[in-house]
């Protein structure tokens, strides 16, 4: 496993050398001199050996003119604070170009940081249930496609104006992110073709930054979830104020073992007598949203379709007057609030930007993270990936408190609908997630109605 490992490292590192210094028209070349190579084996027989020679000589001009390459350049970039999955974003460059001479027919692109693939990751990947008996071409396109989630972005190539000596220019960049997480962006290379326009002269400048990439989202239809509004005495506290989230009612007279802290002194000065402040705890609807990370693959499009599905209700909930609480278990048990000034739908996404699968635990530790906030909870949001006895067990407590639910599961297509009669359960099929939402919301609207 090892050997492969290391193969598959030396091959990718190659082939990444000849992508970042070949044109498109110097790959042309390059397949084209493969060819005449197995073409002109026997040069009794064929002369494609003087084809070879030839193209050989173009190859080695072109890679010659690379070798001198005088500049000076200086970049800044401007980048946003945060970038969506699968949404093309734009940012200001600017470039300074430190000689004395104007730069014609340069090109730039932006260096994402080599991603760190270990050896552990890649054998518990060849190791799984997907892909135990791949071939070694097959089990090459899995490290590539492993790569490709590690480094998060796609860039491509800029062409760039004429830059004029001793100033400044101004052009836009583009990056496509591709996976949620960080971005690790470690320079900014300078092309410069040669005047074949097949080997690439290239000069790296290192401006290491990162970005946030947060997880797509999907348009959601309003959900009317229902749910009776629960006291939050002492579990609410406002970013605006110190201590319990109750409420003012009125002032009384002071009685034996009322607290000092509710003394008010104000009264008391003008009464002469102490006057104690009379409040209640304050009620607020609060939804519990319960993402589904357990999967002993560390990698999966169904548990990257659930946090999509999940950072959707997180944006769109309307949580001005409510709590919505995120619940998941990664390396341990995680609950973040939202609403009423405890957290915007901003952070939120942010938690879910980072969220990884759950495969050293059992089910049964959310189960119990919970239940311990039972006794708070309006209505529950649940998104599985998967249904099985532990899963049905917690639904089937949640509806013996009378807590309504809405069921969402990630299933690889709708066959399984069949097989589950659970009220409020709704199956989200692979490639169907934005249509089956909207169909949810309608029926979730007409059940309100009636």
């Amino acid at each position: 496993m090892k050997v492969i490992y290391r193969l598959f490292k030396f091959i990718y590192k190659i082939q990444q050398w000849w992508f970042k210094h070949l044109t498109p028209n110097g790959l042309a070349i390059l397949i084209c001199l493969f060819a005449a190579v197995i073409i002109g084996i026997d040069t009794k027989q064929t002369m494609a050996y003087q084809i070879i020679a030839f193209l050989l000589a173009v190859l080695l001009v072109a890679i010659a003119f690379s070798f001198y390459f005088p500049y000076r350049f200086s970049v800044k970039r401007n980048l946003p604070k945060f970038v969506t999955v699968g949404v093309t974003f734009s940012y200001r460059l600017t470039i300074t170009n430190q000689t004395k001479k104007e730069e014609k027919g340069l090109l730039l692109i932006e260096e994402i940081a080599s991603p760190k693939y270990s050896f552990t990751r890649f054998r518990q990947t060849l190791q799984s249930s997907r892909h135990r008996k791949t071939s070694l071409i097959q089990g090459y396109l899995v490290w590539l496609k492993a790569i490709a989630r590690e480094r998060r972005a796609v860039t491509k190539v800029i062409p760039l104006p004429s830059l004029p000596p001793l100033s400044e220019t101004e052009i836009k960049g583009s990056i496509t992110p591709t996976h949620r997480g960080v971005i690790r962006l470690s320079g900014i290379s300078m092309l410069r073709p040669d005047p074949f326009n097949i080997f690439y002269a290239r000069k790296t400048i290192n401006l290491p930054q990162s970005l946030l990439v947060l997880p797509r989202r999907y348009q959601l239809p309003p959900f009317i979830l229902p749910g009776a509004r629960m006291s939050q005495s002492g579990t609410v506290s406002l970013a605006s104020s110190v201590g319990d989230s109750e409420e003012f009612v009125s002032l009384r007279e002071y009685r034996p073992g009322d607290p000092w802290r509710k003394i008010h002194w104000k009264s008391w000065a003008k009464l002469d007598k102490p006057v104690v402040r009379e409040e209640q705890s304050e009620y607020f609807v609060r939804h519990a949203l319960i993402l589904d990370t357990f999967q002993p693959e560390a990698e999966s499009e169904i548990l990257e379709e659930a946090i999509s599905v999940a950072a959707s209700f997180a944006c769109d909930f309307h949580t001005q007057e409510s709590l919505l609480d995120l619940m998941f278990v990664g390396l341990e048990s995680y609950c973040f609030t939202s609403g009423r000034g405890l957290g915007s739908s901003e952070q939120m996404l942010e938690v879910l930007a980072g969220v990884r699968a759950c495969r050293d635990q059992d089910f049964a530790c959310l189960t119990a993270a919970v239940m311990e906030r039972l006794s708070l909870l309006s209505g529950c949001i649940c998104v599985f990936i998967t249904w099985d006895e532990s899963r049905k067990q917690l639904v089937q407590r949640l509806q013996e408190s009378k807590i309504p639910l809405l069921i969402l599961l990630l299933a690889e297509s709708e066959t399984a609908s069949n097989q589950l009669h659970i009220e409020n359960l709704y199956i989200l099929p692979l490639g169907q997630v934005q249509e089956s939402l909207a169909a949810i919301a309608l029926v979730n609207q007409s059940k309100s109605n009636s």
